[in-house]
């Protein structure tokens, strides 16, 4: 919960602008994918430093360059020094723990957004940071990890030249990478609105106390999303401006309708939550009501014992002189009327609808 705060603490002293990773040391190498494209050419390369990226390249037309990996902090500031990047937008693309956000620079625009994965047999979602710096004539985008989440649109810009990415310019390019990470968030809350029913369905029919430690960590799942995809509709807001130069009015369209997705997916937040609040609530009152059968049941049997208490004791008196003692049937007797007491007080209860 307060890794975000840890993070940021480990940096304290060093100067605006200082390119330090701040996340997890990964596994894999970090592969940058350089790929350009026109119309009608296209040039895909992949490798591990700029060199073998650029060899190839088209002359005239858009480049998207992909990295996947943040731990070589080299590669990243050569890229920086190539196209003009600031300090800052370097320090907070390396920065893992950043605030949604979009902001201008002279030549392009850094936008900043969480990647949500979910995973099926985990039952829970894998988040990362994803950043884009939109410019003129190009798109970069790095990822914390190598996942594949833009295969597809790698896909479609090599298929064909008909294709509307191939026509249109790097302003659509950037929509459609965010519009792939918003896409993604549905999956991810589809997941957890099956695991919502899940535990609806078990609290309804045996609450149990396991049951309050899933929905703790559902709310908390639930808080973390809601904090990560609140501020991408003040992203896309900025987008959608008249005054924004990058963003043509084609790519604006649709810019529309992603805000339209994005307000969709805090609204599915803001109803888990709610449904999650009032779970934690029925699963209080299903203990209640739980807690009360059980007293009702005990107190019934308590009371059908009372009378039978109270001859078994009356009789069990060790006075030498008490009539029925002397009775040939006298111990058949008691227990009958034992046995008609305990009937006649279940049959009261009963029309009583006490039970």
């Amino acid at each position: 919960m307060f890794r975000e705060v840890r993070k940021r603490a480990s940096k304290v002293g060093q100067p605006p602008g200082t390119a330090t990773f701040t996340g997890l040391k990964k596994s894999f190498v970090p592969r940058m994918t350089m790929v350009t494209y026109s119309e009608q050419q296209y040039h895909v390369a992949t490798g591990t430093t700029l060199e073998e990226c650029t060899s190839g390249k088209i002359s005239n037309g858009l480049t998207w360059i992909n990295i996947q990996g943040l731990q070589n902090v080299g590669l990243i500031q050569q890229l920086a020094a190539l196209y003009k990047i600031h300090p800052l937008t370097i320090e907070d693309i390396l920065n893992v723990q950043q605030r949604p956000k979009v902001e201008e620079f002279e030549n392009y625009e850094f936008i900043t957004l969480k990647i949500f994965l979910w995973q099926p047999k985990k039952l829970r979602f894998a988040a990362e940071q994803l950043s884009i710096l939109l410019g003129k004539d190009f798109v970069i985008s790095f990822q914390e990890s190598d996942t594949p989440i833009f295969k597809n649109i790698n896909e479609r810009l090599c298929s064909e030249s008909t294709q509307r990415l191939r026509q249109q310019g790097s302003d659509y390019l950037a929509y459609r990478l965010i519009d792939t990470v918003v896409d993604y968030y549905f999956l991810v809350l589809e997941g957890l609105g099956n695991q919502i029913d899940k535990i609806e369905e078990k609290i309804i029919s045996d609450p149990a106390p396991q049951n309050t430690r899933t929905i703790y960590r559902l709310k908390r799942q639930m808080l973390f999303l809601r904090k990560s995809i609140w501020p991408m509709r003040e992203v896309i807001s900025h987008l959608l401006q008249g005054e924004e130069k990058l963003i043509s009015a084609f790519t604006r369209l649709y810019m529309r309708d992603l805000y339209d997705h994005v307000v969709q997916a805090i609204d599915t937040i803001e109803t888990f939550r709610d449904m999650l609040s009032n779970l934690l609530d029925v699963y209080l009152s299903s203990l209640t009501n739980r807690m009360n059968e059980v007293m009702k049941t005990l107190t019934i049997i308590a009371t059908i014992f009372i009378p039978m208490t109270f001859l078994a004791s009356l009789y069990g008196m060790n006075f030498k002189y008490m009539p029925e003692l002397s009775w040939h049937y006298g111990y058949y007797i008691v227990l009958g009327i034992m046995l008609a007491l305990a009937v006649g007080m279940l049959i009261y209860f009963w029309r009583k609808k006490w039970i």
